[in-house]
């Protein structure tokens, strides 16, 4: 597998289009209106927060859009990282939820954010 960079962005909303085909670790939520930011970068992979899930589990709902457009992405429990601090989602994040290409990847709920991404991604050098 090649190593991907690894960008880490406080919110989707600043995913840019440099961010193409990297792995993108963000603070943000995984709903719908966030996984629409990465939607229009396509990172090869990205991670949200679950933010609790919410109503109708809106805080992962968008890993389901995601994967319709064939971009892994996963989401690491509010309990163990910081909604909004993407170096707290790498750093101390628990997956919770993935779609099936994340599940392609290896990555799996109870993994530490940072283990599930060190044989995908580059070290992480910052942005």
């Amino acid at each position: 597998m090649t190593l991907r960079i690894l960008h880490l962005v406080d919110s989707a909303a600043l995913i840019t289009p440099a961010m193409q085909g990297a792995v993108v670790v963000t603070g943000s939520h995984g709903g719908d209106s966030a996984a629409g930011f990465a939607l229009g970068m396509r990172p090869f992979l990205v991670v949200f927060n679950d933010a609790g899930g919410g109503l109708a589990d809106a805080g992962f709902s968008g890993l389901d859009m995601l994967q319709e457009a064939g971009i892994p992405a996963a989401t690491v429990a509010h309990t163990s990282a910081r909604i909004g601090h993407a170096a707290s989602t790498l750093n101390e994040g628990v997956i919770t939820h993935v779609n099936a290409g994340a599940a392609a990847l290896g990555m799996a709920p109870g993994q530490l954010c940072r283990d599930a991404l060190c044989v995908i991604c580059e070290p992480y050098a910052g942005n």
